[in-house]
C-alpha cells in the first residue's frame, strides 16, 4: 500500500480528464492520505469530478457544504449538488435532498417532495430512506396516514439492517398498528434491533422475555 504513489497516479488521471481520478485524489486530500489534508483542495477536486460527470462526487461535495466543518456551510449549494446526484440516480443524493425538503434547508419546506425523494432513495436500497418514509406514513406527514404502508417500509429498512426500523416495527406489532397484534413477532424484531446495536431493542426484548413471550 502506497498512498503517496496512488495520489500521484490519481492526479495524473485527473489532469488527463478522467473524472473518477479527480474524485479519488479529492478523497485522499479529505483524509490526508498520501498528501497533506486539505478540505478546500478536496472540494475543488470533488467539484471537478462532479462537473466531469462522476456524479457520486456531487453527493460527496454536497455533504461537505452541509457539514460546514472545513469549508463554509452552504445549504443552497448542497441542495443543488444533491439534486444533480439524485437526477443521476445516486440514491444518497436523493435521501439527503429529501431531508433538506423535510427540514426546509436550502430549499422551501415541502413534505410531499421529501417523501418522493425518500421513495426514490428507498427503491435504491437506502435503508434510512425507507425508514424516513415509514415515519411519514406513520405520522401522516405529507401523505395520508397509513400504518400498513409504514409497517411495510419499516420491514424493508429492517431487512437492510436499520436497527431503529426493526424496533419501530416491533412497537407496531405490540400496538396493532398496520399489522395484527403479535407479541412473539414483536419480540423477534426487538431482538433484531438489539443484534444491530440498539439498546432500546435489547430492553424491549428483555421485558417481553420476562413476561413469558
Amino acid at each position: 500500500q502506497d498512498y503517496h504513489k496512488a495520489a500521484e497516479l490519481y492526479k495524473k488521471a485527473c489532469d488527463g480528464g478522467y473524472a473518477q481520478g479527480c474524485y479519488k485524489i479529492g478523497f485522499l486530500y479529505a483524509n490526508g492520505q498520501g498528501v497533506e489534508q486539505d478540505y478546500h483542495k478536496a472540494a475543488e477536486l470533488y467539484k471537478k469530478a462532479c462537473d466531469g460527470g462522476y456524479i457520486s462526487s456531487c453527493a460527496i461535495l454536497g455533504t461537505l457544504y452541509t457539514d460546514g466543518k472545513e469549508i463554509k456551510q452552504d445549504y443552497h449549494k448542497a441542495a443543488e449538488l444533491y439534486k444533480k446526484a439524485c437526477d443521476g440516480e445516486v440514491a444518497i443524493g436523493c435521501i439527503n435532498l429529501g431531508v433538506f425538503y423535510a427540514n426546509g434547508q436550502g430549499v422551501k419546506q415541502d413534505y410531499n417532495k421529501a417523501n418522493e425523494l425518500y421513495k426514490k432513495a428507498c427503491d435504491g436500497g437506502i435503508a434510512l430512506s425507507c425508514f424516513n418514509l415509514g415515519i411519514s406514513y406513520a405520522n401522516g406527514q405529507g401523505v395520508k396516514q397509513d400504518y400498513h404502508k409504514a409497517a411495510k417500509l419499516y420491514e424493508k429498512a429492517c431487512e437492510i439492517g436499520y436497527a431503529e426500523s426493526c424496533y419501530n416495527l416491533g412497537v407496531f406489532y405490540i400496538n396493532s398498528k398496520g399489522v395484527r397484534q403479535d407479541y412473539h413477532t414483536a419480540k423477534e424484531y426487538f431482538g433484531k434491533a438489539c443484534d444491530l446495536g440498539l439498546q432500546q431493542g435489547c430492553d424491549a426484548y428483555k421485558k417481553l422475555n420476562e413476561r413469558g413471550f
